[in-house]
Order: structure tokens, then C-alpha cells, then sequence
């Protein structure tokens, strides 16, 4: 039984120790992204917990001006879905919607169904240009210019005109209505709209920001006279804070496809990420001009050399490749020993008669030795090495 040694590896693929000083850097830096990844969204986190929630103490919190309605018998009563929001709708309740551009358009359409004629009263807080004109019909919004500016009333509505100065600088509205209140202007566009209903005994008043609501402003200006008057004016006060949870938000007719939910300049952005891919390729693709020949670190022998080839083609069966390299090297050493010259060397014409006369044998035997088909296996290949060493021997011999 015969076993083969076992050959040092000469795999020239970098080691674990020899990677990690060049990925230390990149694995740093990810690791720094990462823990400020976490640590902004910590504190974003930390920040936006409980707004405009009549239970949080927070700073962004309303529990400060649900205490205040509480001490003037307002109750207030938190709901989460509209279903609940709808139920209490009423003319003796005031609807606040402290988030509605987080509700469908579906959801929109049923909860204004049911507050245009209920003859109470619905606060919006800060609706944007694509929920308001549901909300509110006759209702358009313009971009804020005066986020937390304190304004004056410059208006008719009692309650702005007891309250005075106030924080409501945000989004700004403009309505076609005539019998509506247009209060505390901001370049000429109101941030405050009181909108009467049809019936005359409800209205709907939509605010510009969420400013006058929370526990750290409410004690500036006349925030705090403003947000009593607006909320207090109905001995009840249902506290809709819109959730995702809702089941009322999962509408199939409501669904939005992916595309939907990208923002509007993603095409543009796409492009610009392709244009800079391909500049990138191209550059990695520039010529580096010529190839220069530099000396090898280290010698490396022949025969490992030759032994190193020898295994690629048996790895690949690659025995005619194999046997015309052998053929070809003999054929090149042979052609000046017979005084053939060596550009001639692989030209049966040539070289096989000036062996026939040199050896004075039968050139059939060679041509098919030097110039004949591939071996069929391993054991042919063998051997046609070893005749053609025999054959440059018997050349060379005296």
C-alpha cells in the first residue's frame, strides 16, 4: 500500500492576524456609527414619549392643562381608536385630535361625518395641507414660518381677545368661509380658524401648532388662558390620541403600495446613486499604464516550479495539454542538436528527416513520438515522457 506525503500548504490567502490591523479601522468606525445610532434614537426617544398626552408629565406632555380643565369641571377622557372618538362626539363634548395626519383618508371621512352636525366642538392640532381639507372643509394649509413665535389675536374671537398674546405660531391656514375667525396672523395667514357649523351650535376650530398644550409652555404668554377657553368650553372633553393599532387604520381601501411610501424624491436620488456608481467603476477601471517586470522576493526552484504545473494539470485531467508541453520542450531542445534552426523546430517537414538522418532509423516512429494524439490516460503520458527522454539521450550521445 502506497500513501502520499502530505505537502506544506502554500496558500499565499492572509491569515486572521495578519486582517485584523487593516479591518480594526472599518470594525471601529461601524461601531461607532452603531452606538450613536442607538444613543439618537434613545434620546429622540425619550423626548417624544407622551406628547400631547393629557397623562404624561414630560415637558412635551399635557398633564398640566388636563389639571387645570379638571379644577373648572371639564372632564377629560383619553380614547385611542376612532370608533371611541365617534361614540363620544356630541353637543356637549369637545373632540381634541391631537394627531391628524396620522389617520387615513378613510378614517378622516367618518370622523368628520360624524362631527359636522353633532353641535359640539373639534380642535384640530397642527393638520396638515392633506388631512385639513378632509377635516375641515374650505380649509387650506400653508407651510409654517413662525414655529413657537408668541403672536396677538388681531381678531374678533372672544376667547383669543381674553387670552392675548399666545404661542400658536405654526402651520398657517387661509379659508373661503366668511363667517370664520382668522386669529393670531403670521404673514398675513391665520394659525388659528374657528369655522362654525351648519347648524350654528358646534364649530371646528383648527390650531397651527401644539405649542399652547404642553407642560413646559403652557404657563407662557396666555397659552394657558387660550387652551382653557378652547377646551373648556363644553363640560366634557374626549382626548382622541390616534394609534397604529387602530383597527379602523388597516382599510384594504386605504393600503398604499410601496412606491406610495417612498418620499418624493426617490427617483432623483436613484439616479444620482447609479451616476455615482458608474463613475466609481470607472475609475476603478483606468488603465495603470504598462506592465513593469520586477524580481521575484525569493527564489523559487524549478522543479517546484514544474512540480506546481504538473499538479494543476492532473487536477484538471488535463493530459494533452500536459503531453504537448513535454513534445514541445523536446522538440525545441532537439531542433539545434540535428542542425535545425529553432524557428523550425515544430515543423514535422523540417525537423523529423534531420533526426531520421541523425539517429538512421525510420521516421515513422518519430512523428508519431513527437508529433502524434494526446495520451489516453495517465499510464501513456508516463511513458511517452520517458521515450522522449530516451530520445534526446540516444541525440545526444557521441
Amino acid at each position: 500500500m502506497t500513501t502520499e506525503a502530505t505537502l506544506p500548504s502554500t496558500s499565499a490567502s492572509p491569515t486572521a492576524r495578519q486582517l485584523w490591523p487593516r479591518a480594526r479601522g472599518l470594525a471601529l468606525a461601524s461601531a461607532l456609527l452603531l452606538t450613536g445610532a442607538v444613543a439618537i434614537a434613545t434620546l429622540q426617544s425619550d423626548a417624544r414619549h407622551g406628547a400631547l398626552d393629557p397623562r404624561s408629565a414630560d415637558p412635551h406632555g399635557s398633564r398640566a392643562i388636563a389639571e387645570l380643565l379638571a379644577d373648572h369641571g371639564v372632564s377629560t377622557r383619553v380614547v385611542t381608536t376612532l370608533a371611541e372618538a365617534r361614540t363620544a362626539a356630541g353637543p356637549d363634548t369637545t373632540l381634541l385630535v391631537t394627531a391628524p395626519d396620522l389617520l387615513t383618508e378613510r378614517q378622516q371621512r367618518r370622523l368628520h361625518f360624524t362631527t359636522a352636525d353633532s353641535g359640539g366642538r373639534t380642535v384640530l392640532i397642527a393638520p396638515g395641507s392633506w388631512s385639513v381639507t378632509t377635516l375641515a372643509p374650505d380649509v387650506s394649509a400653508e407651510p409654517a414660518t413662525s414655529r413657537g413665535a408668541a403672536l396677538s389675536p388681531d381678531c374678533d374671537l372672544p376667547e383669543a381677545q381674553r387670552a392675548g398674546t399666545a404661542e400658536t405660531g405654526g402651520t398657517r391656514y387661509t379659508t373661503r368661509r366668511l363667517d370664520a375667525d382668522e386669529c393670531y396672523p403670521s404673514q398675513r395667514l391665520a394659525t388659528l380658524l374657528r369655522i362654525p357649523d351648519t347648524s350654528g351650535n358646534g364649530d371646528t376650530v383648527v390650531l397651527g401648532a401644539p405649542d399652547i398644550l404642553y407642560n413646559t409652555r403652557l404657563a407662557k404668554q396666555g397659552n394657558a388662558s387660550l387652551a382653557l377657553q378652547l377646551l373648556g368650553s363644553r363640560p366634557h372633553l374626549t382626548w382622541y390620541l390616534p394609534s397604529l393599532s387602530d383597527t379602523s387604520a388597516g382599510d384594504p381601501g386605504d393600503e398604499k403600495s410601496f412606491l406610495d411610501l417612498l418620499p418624493s424624491g426617490w427617483l432623483w436620488g436613484t439616479l444620482q446613486l447609479f451616476v455615482a456608481a458608474a463613475l466609481a467603476a470607472l475609475w476603478r477601471a483606468r488603465r495603470l499604464g504598462p506592465l513593469v517586470p520586477e524580481k521575484l522576493p525569493v527564489a523559487i526552484r524549478a522543479s517546484e516550479t514544474v512540480e506546481g504545473r504538473s499538479r494543476l494539470y492532473r487536477k484538471a485531467n488535463a493530459r494533452d495539454r500536459a503531453a504537448s508541453a513535454l513534445r514541445s520542450t523536446t522538440r525545441t531542445r532537439l531542433a539545434p542538436l540535428v542542425g535545425v534552426p529553432v524557428a523550425q523546430a515544430h515543423t514535422p517537414e523540417a525537423l523529423i528527416p534531420a533526426l531520421s538522418a541523425h539517429l538512421h532509423g525510420d521516421g515513422q516512429p518519430l512523428h508519431s513520438l513527437l508529433f502524434g494524439p494526446p495520451p489516453s490516460d495517465d499510464t501513456a503520458l508516463i511513458a511517452l515522457a520517458d521515450q522522449l527522454d530516451a530520445l534526446e539521450r540516444e541525440v545526444r550521445r557521441p
